[in-house]
This record gives C-alpha cells, structure tokens and sequence, in this order.
C-alpha cells in the first residue's frame, strides 16, 4: 500500500518501495545475501593482535556450527587472507563479487584477493579506502551468514567512521593488550563508538601472558594484565584474555590459522554470543 510522502520523488506524491527516494536500494549482491549479526574488531592502536584475534574468533564460531565471514577493512594493510592461506583473485558474476572461502568454509574478502601480488604495496587516498569499503558489503555476495567479522584499521579515522555511519554494524568488541598506552587508545575507541549507536560486546585482552613450555609458569612479558580493570573502567564486558602463543603465530605465517586448537578463544567465544543475546534482550524488553 502507498503512503503520503513529501519527499517523495514521485510525482504523484506517494511513496511505495519503488518510488520513494527515501528508501534503501539493495544492491543484486545484498539480495543474494543474508547476514544476521555485522561485528567491527576495533582496538585503536595497531600491534596488538587485532586481526589474529579476529581470525580466531571466527574459527570458534564457525566450529560452534555458525556460518562466518571476515570483511578485512584494513585496505592498506591487509592480512586475512594470508592468515587464511587465501590466494588468487576473487570471482565475479553478474549480481557481484563472490567472497572466497577458506579450507573450511568461511567467507573472506580482502583488497589482496583483487590485486596482481599481495605484496603489491595499496597507495590510495581516505575517500577510495572509504568507498572500497562500502562496496566491500554492498557489492559482495556473503551469502546466508550469522556473523560478519568487520576487521578494521588502527585508530578512529575515514574507515571506522565510514563503518559506523554507512553499514547496519550490530555491535563492537574491542581489542588490547597488557601496556597502558594500548588501554589509554582503547579508551579513545570506545569514546568514539559511544558516539554512535552500536553496543560494545566486550573487551579482549590478547598477548596477556606468555606460557613457559617447560615449566608452564606464565610470563607477563608487557607487563601485568589490566584487561579486566579497563572492561570495567570503560563499563563494557570482559570477554577474556588470551596468550602469546607461537604456535599461533607460525599457523598463521603458514596460512593454516584454522588448525590452531585454542579453549580461551572457544570461551571467549561463547561470551561473546552470550553478550549479543543480553543485548537482544535489552532491545526487546
């Protein structure tokens, strides 16, 4: 049914889903896809295991029986698909572009699956890296997913601004690690999502520790951890805290991230599902 609608173009004056310029237009690529929850993986500071953590995140979700992707917004920095073992250039149909998969089944796009190398260097201004972006979700075919992993850039600039403002972000987990400079970032990050809609899930704290594998005493190599301390400063959830581990490390030089066997990320993961139900609630209550 039309409804009266002063914006609208039409020249009749009355709105319906084909004519009003005030609603969406889905692309043939978002047709094609179902996505149920949008996740960003922010942390504010680079060097602190973001896209590890990301990857890791989705490996544990997908082996809890979800169907997962990964949006790798770091366009001038790109490491999903390395981490993956993902090479070669992505597909195209005529709805759009296809997302590649990895060995087991989740869904990745990345700037290094549209260029010649990947060590090809990506010299490009704020408002291409924005736009790329953008059609990184608009232009991709995902598919039926229950999470999309949005692994963004360092800071709080055009990439994470553009995320928040343009694409339907669900909610947030924010990435550090044990010094104080990673947490005082943190809370510029989570400053900056306060000023938009999304709900911070939690906090993870990664390279908390690193474990002796003699005698198994715990090392706290970046001093002791304050990850739980700043979930709490910041009023968000702790989702947990995470090893140096180098075994994860060479998995992922190796393009083989999806063998590495880790409980703290299969735990982290479950809180993080956790959290998004209290939020359904909360939005529902």
């Amino acid at each position: 049914m039309s409804e009266s609608c002063s914006s609208c173009s039409a020249a009749t004056g009355t709105c319906t889903p084909e004519s009003c310029s005030n609603e969406p237009k889905l692309t043939d690529a978002q047709k094609a896809s179902h996505i149920d929850k949008v996740i960003a993986v922010m942390s504010g500071k680079g060097g602190v295991g973001k896209s590890s953590v990301t990857s890791m995140l989705a490996v544990s979700l997908m082996r809890q029986g979800h169907k997962v992707g990964i949006l790798d917004a770091d366009i001038t920095g790109p490491s999903i698909p390395k981490i993956f073992g993902v090479t070669g250039r992505a597909g195209v149909s005529q709805a759009g572009i296809l997302a590649s998969k990895s060995r087991d089944g989740i869904k990745i796009m990345s700037l290094n699956l549209m260029i010649e190398n990947e060590d090809d260097p990506v010299i490009l201004r704020g408002p291409l890296i924005t736009q790329i972006v953008n059609q990184f979700y608009t232009d991709v075919i995902w598919g039926d997913l229950d999470y999309l992993l949005i692994d963004l850039p360092p800071g709080t600039g055009d990439v994470p601004i553009t995320i928040f403002q343009s694409l339907p972000i669900d909610g947030v987990i924010m990435v550090t690690s044990p010094q104080e400079l990673a947490n005082m970032v943190v809370r510029k990050a989570v400053k900056m999502v306060r000023n938009y809609t999304p709900p911070i899930y939690g906090l993870i704290e990664n390279m908390a520790y690193l474990q002796c594998p003699d005698c198994h005493k715990k090392m706290e190599v970046f001093g002791k951890p304050k990850g739980e301390e700043a979930a709490k400063r910041n009023s968000i959830p702790f989702l947990g805290e995470l090893p140096i581990d180098p075994v994860l490390a060479e998995l992922s030089d190796a393009g083989k991230v999806e063998d590495y066997q880790s409980p703290a990320f299969d735990q982290i993961a479950k809180r993080l599902a956790e959290q998004i139900r209290t939020n359904i609630g909360k939005n529902l209550a």
